[in-house]
């Protein structure tokens, strides 16, 4: 058996085998895997966690307290926690599914469950775009954010392909410093969101963003 630890956006140099989801369960539950060991499964490849820094972890601490205060009764926001997909089970920095938490008590949410995806992104920018953004659009998610610590934005993807040879999202919005962001949730708005609260203020360029 041989797990893939490195960069999923490159061939192995070495002979591997894809997993399934149930398999990699199999991998936790006997042990082979630890559940706090710094990898996820993406397109039945074991990889290893994009490495977390300080910016980031400040961000999705100040994004978790602001998305709490907007979501709507019934709704719950997951942390860093795993998805299950038909060939994938990430763990995003975030993904808002309806509760109540016990729901998921005998399985990860699954895509019919999940409302938004949303990744923090600095040095794994181009990961969270073009791998993850493709596993989410196979699978249907329909609505990915990407805040984007490089450009200071929040990027929002929607309309997925579903399963596809080369699945992506089929519309892409971006918010800068000064605009909103609207959270929508089941096809309803339920808020919108300012740019700038997402962001750490280290981050926020002063003055207008450019056109």
């Amino acid at each position: 058996m041989s797990i893939l630890i490195g960069n999923p956006l490159l061939p192995p140099p070495f002979p591997v085998r894809r997993f399934t989801v149930d398999e990699y369960h199999q991998m936790i539950r006997t042990g082979i895997l630890q559940e706090d060991d710094p990898v996820e499964l993406l397109d039945g490849w074991i990889v290893q966690k994009m490495p977390r820094n300080p910016p980031h972890d400040v961000t999705v601490n100040k994004v978790q307290g602001v998305l709490l205060s907007f979501l709507p009764s019934g709704w719950q926001l997951r942390i860093q926690s795993a998805i299950t997909t038909d060939g994938s089970e990430p763990e995003p920095d975030f993904a808002i599914v309806p509760g109540p938490p016990e729901r998921y008590m005998s399985n990860h949410p699954k895509p019919q469950d999940i409302a938004v995806i949303i990744e923090v992104s600095d040095s794994s920018l181009t990961h969270d775009r073009e791998k993850k953004g493709k596993i989410y659009a196979r699978a249907r998610i329909p609505i990915y954010w990407i805040i984007n610590l490089v450009e200071s934005r929040v990027e929002v993807y929607s309309r997925p392909s579903g399963p596809d040879p080369n699945p992506e999202y089929g519309r892409r919005d971006d918010y800068r410093v000064h605009d909103a962001v609207p959270l929508i949730l089941a096809e309803q708005e339920v808020a919108q969101v300012a740019v700038k609260s997402l962001l750490p203020a280290t981050s926020v360029p002063d003055g207008r963003p450019p056109s």
